[in-house]
């Protein structure tokens, strides 16, 4: 029996080879580790849902992004948690508020680890929802003036780069201004571009108490049936000014990082969420999965499909399994 000239097997047969012809590679680098914060001092509260993810104090905080930045992570992305909560949002923009005095204690003590924040209100607002109320409608216009604020209140504080999550119209050109406006031409934008009304979300609404008290999303953020759409969304967003696009989740729009990257020369992330997080260490708990392996072969797999940067609540174990 005659064989192919061409054997694959060759190359595979040890780890040296399968490192040298490997094509697509992962580095803490690539990655963004999220925090959520909360008022206190000296609390880490575990997050049910999120197992090995918890709450931080501010002091907990600094400790825990300094392990992720020894390890290579360059940046982290704050979540604030408030003590209070109104209609519009408005701790969201406090000059004193949680995430506010973060990014000064960051950056105090961590000046290399770069601090991005989520500009969104939906932590701050009673009803839970993504914008300003009105008659039970989520107001598009209105929505961004609390928004430039909130980025401000970021920026003044110190902020490395605000993230946009909401999916409002407008919101990256409103930013934009308002950013350059008072001198901070020098803060990127990183936009939640296409951000799709996932299921994958549910336990970030339990460990940052922003489930919406009436009705849903879906008015705002993307129907997941819609690729051509999301090209629409990451283009709007890069002439408005968004110096880096987001596709949230990940891993079931592996086709949206795709198209993306083929469409667009412009550094794009993906976000690994909450759900899909849980999902991988559930199995592990139960036994039905290596969570090593599961961990860096999806990560690998969000790369594969085109990402330059994963924001990922598996950050500080990809990490130390990357430093081997």
């Amino acid at each position: 029996m005659a064989f192919p000239q061409d054997r694959l097997r060759r190359l595979r047969a040890t780890d040296g080879f399968r490192r040298m012809v490997r094509e697509t590679r992962l580095s803490a680098d690539n990655l963004i580790a999220p925090f959520f914060v909360m008022e206190g001092r000296d609390l880490r509260q575990p997050i049910e849902s999120m197992p090995g993810q918890s709450r931080f104090s501010v002091d907990h905080l600094i400790k825990e992004a300094g392990e992720v930045h020894a390890l290579g992570v360059p940046a982290v992305l704050l979540f604030g948690i408030p003590a209070r909560k109104d209609e519009v949002g408005s701790e969201a923009w406090a000059a004193d508020g949680i995430v506010q005095r973060a990014i000064h204690a960051v950056k105090d003590r961590l000046p290399d680890l770069m601090v991005i924040t989520d500009v969104c209100v939906d932590e701050y607002t009673t009803h839970g929802h993504c914008g300003v109320v009105r008659d039970g409608r989520i107001l598009n216009d209105e929505t961004l003036e609390c928004l430039q604020k909130m980025a401000l209140s970021h920026a003044r504080a110190g902020a490395d780069m605000v993230a946009p999550s909401d999916m409002m119209d407008g919101r990256v050109r409103a930013i934009r201004s308002a950013l350059d406006g008072e001198g901070f031409d020098h803060v990127p934008i990183l936009a939640y571009a296409a951000k799709f009304a996932s299921c994958f979300y549910a336990p970030f609404r339990e460990a940052a108490d922003s489930s919406p008290k009436f009705g849903d999303r879906q008015s705002y953020q993307m129907d997941p049936a819609n690729l051509r759409e999301a090209l629409r969304e990451i283009e709007l967003d890069l002439q408005e000014g968004a110096d880096i696009v987001m596709i949230k989740p990940a891993l079931p729009y592996l086709d949206v990082v795709h198209a993306a990257r083929e469409t667009f020369n412009r550094p794009l992330a993906a976000y690994q969420v909450s759900g899909e997080y849980s999902m991988i260490k559930a199995a592990a708990q139960q036994g039905w999965l290596d969570e090593r392996r599961a961990m860096l072969e999806t990560l690998v797999s969000i790369r594969r499909a085109g990402a330059d940067l994963i924001l990922t609540y598996f950050a500080k174990e990809a990490a130390l399994a990357l430093h081997g």
